[in-house]
């Protein structure tokens, strides 16, 4: 669980600073990234707790 909190944590901050090189570079392909980044992110972060959420519901 702390292991998921860290990647999750990271990946943000990853997504946080290509919007920030986004603003400062004036380039695109910062944006595009750190879009990429924030989609895959809460995928992952949706599948996780959605496993979470049936293993305690199905009695795991």
């Amino acid at each position: 669980m702390i292991g998921f909190r860290i990647v999750f944590g990271l990946l943000l901050l990853a997504a946080l600073v290509c919007f920030g090189l986004a603003l400062v570079k004036r380039e695109p392909r910062w944006q595009r990234l750190g879009v990429l980044i924030l989609k895959w992110t809460l995928i992952a972060a949706l599948g996780f707790f959605a496993v979470l959420i049936a293993d305690r519901t199905l009695g795991g």
